[in-house]
């Protein structure tokens, strides 16, 4: 079976700015949380398509102690409610809760599910039995695309060329497949290719 993995702050919800902190990061609680414009459309064209959706994300609000479990699962709910609300739906979700600086011990772990490393990708094919080869995996950074590569799924960037970004991918050696503003432009190409 083919599946779309996504990575999700960035590419299904905004990211939230804390100028505080001087940061921009994940929601913490689900008032902060926002699906970005066309996001529920390209779900439900992947859903359209036959295609799993599979969120692999790595999430280390709780390791960092910047944010409670219960507000975690919250976040989560809110989401899946969201894309509801316009027939669309995720089919599993698989995150890495690691950080190899944590301040809760309990997550403190060089993990081989945190992105760059497939884990995520890894245990959701075997469990869902998905074909990494022919799926995609569609992401904001290079951590997305190289956990995707070492997997052998197509791959496609959220963003547009910038130097920074050009340097990385050259240095790195990470060329995603397609390079595009949107999660649901990234669903038009996935579905282009499909046909």
């Amino acid at each position: 079976m083919k599946a779309v993995f996504l990575d999700r702050d960035g590419v299904m919800n905004e990211l939230v700015h804390f100028p505080d902190l001087g940061v921009i990061d994940s929601p913490l609680n689900p008032r902060q949380f926002r699906l970005l414009p066309g996001a529920a459309e390209a779900i439900k064209l992947f859903n359209n398509l036959g295609l799993k959706v599979v969120i692999v994300s790595n999430q280390p609000g709780i390791a960092k102690g910047k944010m409670t479990k219960k507000n975690f699962e919250k976040v989560r709910a809110k989401m899946r409610r969201e894309l509801g609300r316009h027939g669309a739906h995720i089919d599993a979700e698989y995150y890495c809760l690691h950080h190899p600086s944590a301040v809760k011990a309990t997550y403190r772990e060089n993990c081989d599910c945190r992105k760059p490393k497939p884990g995520l990708l890894l245990k959701a094919a075997k469990e869902l039995e998905l074909d990494l080869t022919e799926s995609y995996v569609v992401g904001d950074s290079i951590s997305d695309i190289v956990a995707g590569r070492a997997v052998g799924c197509r791959s496609i960037l959220i963003g547009y060329w910038k130097c920074d970004l050009c340097k990385l991918v050259q240095d790195q050696n990470v060329k995603p497949d397609a390079i595009v503003p949107s999660l649901l432009e990234a669903s038009r190409t996935i579905e282009r290719e499909m046909k």
